[in-house]
């Protein structure tokens, strides 16, 4: 990288930090720490057994000694440990309006961190493509942080494909205890439903699908040629051919549709971002309605 292109990033990541420390402190402070908690139970003590406690948590050592039933009891884990895995594939530097969606990942990434430093918690971050690129372990901090929404923007696969079975498989066997994750992506992409599972059946999985609106749509603009950011394959097409473009909506709601389906089969929260749009309604819903379901 160039001093200038890291000057810029650097620039960004401040500009950034203002603006998640803003909205962290002020917009989701409260709303972040009553939607999610802890990942289990630490001991805290042991009283005498009373009707109706679980047996389960009769302590037989303390029992015998005192000749009254006891029970070990426990208070709510309350640190939680938050993965941000972000996709830096090639088709995420696409952006046709304000922002790029690799620029969108790392504003929610700094929102999401920055929230959960104010409210103790440990934020960790996996960068993938074709495969696993970066892992930072979970830490507190805003050092930490700040190295993380750098990480995001200078990000620079050599292969620039994208493989979320990989960043699935990785997630799997590095991160042992039951973790909070977010995992930012455009996802356009394939077999995605077995790992997708894998990974939900042991985290708290949120996925934030971060889409383009002329990704969805396309313009009336006569004849282009379109390049895979991922491939470089090419496809000449004139967008003036009202067939076309009739059949590309059907393909892209086709494409929407199988993966919320298979985001609600596997339980996973999840949100769809446009890089021209306000992400912050979509996050307060997420977040009220995960604190709805956990006092219902």
């Amino acid at each position: 990288m160039t001093p200038e292109s890291i000057d810029e990033i650097m620039r960004r990541v401040h500009l950034l930090e203002i603006k998640a420390r803003r909205l962290a402190r002020e917009t989701f402070g409260g709303e972040y720490q009553s939607s999610f908690k802890g990942s289990g139970l630490d001991f805290e003590d042991y009283r005498e057994y009373q009707h109706g406690d679980e047996t389960r948590f009769i302590d037989w050592n303390v029992t015998a000694r005192k000749d009254h039933p006891y029970i070990r009891t426990f208070r709510e884990e309350r640190e939680l440990s938050v993965i941000l895995a972000v996709d830096v594939s090639g088709s995420s530097r696409y952006g046709s309006k304000q922002l790029s969606k690799r620029e969108l990942a790392a504003e929610l990434a700094a929102v999401i961190a920055f929230s959960a430093n104010f409210n103790g918690d440990k934020t960790g971050l996996l960068l993938f493509a074709n495969e696993p690129l970066l892992y930072l372990p979970p830490a507190k901090g805003s050092k930490h942080i700040l190295r993380m929404i750098r990480e995001i923007l200078a990000a620079d696969p050599e292969d620039p494909r994208t493989s979320i079975p990989a960043a699935c498989h990785f997630l799997l066997h590095t991160v042992k205890r039951k973790a909070l994750v977010f995992m930012i992506s455009d996802f356009l992409a394939h077999d995605l439903h077995r790992p997708l599972g894998s990974v939900a059946s042991k985290h708290d999985t949120i996925a934030l699908r971060v889409v383009d609106p002329m990704e969805e749509t396309l313009p009336q603009v006569g004849t282009v040629t379109l390049t895979d950011p991922e491939t470089g394959q090419q496809t000449t097409v004139n967008t003036r051919n009202s067939n076309l473009r009739m059949g590309f909506r059907k393909l892209t709601r086709r494409h929407n549709e199988g993966i919320t389906q298979l985001f609600h089969q596997h339980g996973i929260d999840h949100l769809k971002l446009r890089t021209n749009g306000d992400y912050l309604p979509h996050l307060h819903r997420l977040f009220k309605s995960r604190t709805h379901r956990r006092h219902h």
